[in-house]
């Protein structure tokens, strides 16, 4: 299984997907991690420096953003706006809006079955 957690310092959850400086791509098999990659964000229109009223609607970005997460099967942010949740949920991801801080103690209860949904962090 492959996780994408918006991060901005690899070590804390962001509270907003999109303004995120950056993602954890992390590989899990089983319940052992195999590895973790920081990556910058460039995939979404805020990491590009691009703003709402810039460009394409709000589906065209997403598409780009879902375009790079494509071998990606779960999300997890601290926040996130509610079309890119239902986007993301459509593309096939699971997706987890938490208030959960800690980018390892998410995953750990992801793997158990535990990481709470919290839709009211949508905005």
């Amino acid at each position: 299984m492959k996780i994408a957690i918006a991060s901005d310092d690899g070590k804390t959850l962001s509270l907003h997907f999109g303004r995120a400086k950056g993602f954890l791509i992390v590989e899990v098999e089983g319940t052992d991690v195999k590895s973790v990659n920081y990556i910058p964000n460039t995939i979404t229109p805020h990491g590009r420096g691009e703003h709402h009223n810039e460009g394409e609607g709000h589906y065209a970005r997403h598409g780009i953003i879902i375009e790079n997460l494509k071998d990606v099967d779960v999300v997890i942010s601290g926040g996130m706006g509610r079309r890119l949740f239902d986007d993301l949920a459509e593309a096939g991801k699971k997706v987890f809006v938490t208030d959960e801080t800690d980018v390892m103690k998410a995953i750990e209860l992801l793997l158990e079955g535990k990481l709470t949904n919290l839709e009211d962090l949508l905005h």
